[in-house]
């Protein structure tokens, strides 16, 4: 199933998707799936991202093809950081190239959304605390990054407002050891990789972090990216696609001055 959160006039719920209709839940998914008697039409309703203000945990460096097109060692462990819940906008919403820009990148990504909370699970049980996985777009300022990188740190060339894109949709019952995951920009395929190029597992990474976080309900895991990241500038339109999700679809425009 797919679940969105979505505006309907002066209101924000959430709601199972059903062709070109939502079946609108009483609460958060987190509360349960069953829908109650109201339905929305899809054409009368703003996608939002999934999540309104999510944790962000982030793995580095964890697809082979990646790294190999990167030039980088091989991680022995998953490289993970975090990222402001600020940096992340939903569906048709604009990507900010700020004025410190020099070098922003697209990367495409499966994120994980954790359902169920908790601490320290094993890898063979962390899929069921997982309520299932939305597209995302990991932006990143090249050259803040590789600067702070060079001092073992990464916040800011990942942090920027608008570089975290969620959605469009939470989708449940996927098999994540074999999706597709692709990256457009113009319509101009970058990015082209399955998840079974991932160094870490999703269940590996669950568990991996959840021995030292306490993961929540609602919190947000992106697992790296496939190899063919590439520029972004002000007037392209950049689309995450990966299957049994769908599109994320993101203009992006150069900071106000």
């Amino acid at each position: 199933m797919q679940i969105a959160r979505y505006r309907l006039q002066a209101s924000i719920h959430y709601g199972l998707l059903d062709g070109d209709r939502l079946r609108r839940l009483p609460s958060t998914p987190f509360d349960g799936l069953v829908p109650g008697g109201q339905v929305d039409a899809l054409t009368d309703v703003q996608l939002l991202s999934p999540l309104p203000a999510p944790r962000v945990f982030a793995v580095g460096m964890n697809y082979r093809g990646h790294i190999a097109e990167a030039g980088a060692q091989v991680p022995a462990m998953p490289q993970l950081f975090m990222m402001p819940s600020t940096a992340v906008i939903g569906p048709g919403e604009a990507i900010v190239r700020p004025h410190e820009a020099q070098v922003v990148h697209h990367e495409a990504e499966l994120a994980i959304v954790v359902g169920r909370g908790g601490r320290r699970m094993p890898a063979d049980r962390a899929l069921q605390h997982v309520l299932g996985y939305t597209c995302a777009n990991d932006v990143s300022e090249r050259v803040i990054q590789n600067k702070e990188m060079a001092y073992g740190c990464l916040l800011v060339g990942k942090g920027f407002d608008s570089f975290c894109p969620l959605g469009p949709v939470i989708a449940t019952g996927l098999d994540a050891a074999h999706l597709r995951v692709q990256a457009t920009v113009n319509g101009v395929a970058r990015q082209d990789g399955n998840t079974n190029d991932l160094l870490f597992d999703v269940p590996f990474i669950v568990s991996y972090l959840s021995q030292a976080v306490t993961l929540l309900p609602g919190d947000v895991i992106l697992t790296g990216t496939p190899s063919g990241v590439g520029p972004l500038v002000a007037g392209d339109v950049c689309e995450i696609t990966i299957e049994g999700i769908g599109t994320l679809r993101n203009p992006v425009v150069d900071e106000a001055t």
